[in-house]
């Protein structure tokens, strides 16, 4: 059963992956919940979400696996 704060963070979770997008690619991200980190399979980065906030700086980006 979901609790309503895991219902809301779904939600809020859906709504920024729908306004943020890559600041390289400017293509869409995904999220990596087990991770923290949105996801551009589109730059080959993933970035982090510290705190609940996402990092969307290059420099701080993780390069994915090839």
């Amino acid at each position: 059963m979901t609790s309503p704060a895991n219902s809301s963070d779904m939600r809020t979770t859906r709504q920024l992956l729908e306004v943020l997008v890559c600041p390289i690619t400017r293509t869409t991200l995904e999220y990596d919940s087990a991770a923290q980190e949105l996801v551009s399979r589109a730059a080959g980065l993933a970035f982090p979400i510290r705190d609940g906030i996402p990092i969307m700086l290059a420099d701080e980006a993780r390069e994915l696996d090839p």
